[in-house]
């Protein structure tokens, strides 16, 4: 998945990302997968930040890309976790400085 997503935007500028697994989503029937990708989508969709996101079924997980910004990561996870409760964040990094 990492070879997936960019590490930079068009300006160059580093991205920060994050995961979230959702437990046994690819063994759900379709229409449940259909509402929690749609629900994700709609979060993300509201967020300027997101550059890159990728829902894998085979893995259960979703990886955001995003211009770093306080705070963003808790924000669209909290908001995404709103909309599908059993999503957990599985680590993002963080520079320390």
């Amino acid at each position: 998945m990492w070879q997936l997503a960019p590490t930079r935007d068009t300006a160059g500028v580093r991205l920060t990302d994050f995961m979230m697994l959702i437990p046994r989503l690819r063994s759900r029937p379709s229409a449940e997968i259909e509402r929690a990708s749609r629900d994700i989508r709609a979060v993300l969709a509201l967020h300027q930040d997101v550059v890159f996101a990728d829902l894998n079924l085979k893995l259960n997980l979703l990886w955001v890309s995003l211009r770093p910004r306080p705070g963003a990561i808790s924000e669209l996870v909290a908001a995404i976790r709103l909309r599908v409760p059993e999503a957990v964040l599985v680590g993002h990094y963080v520079d320390p400085r």
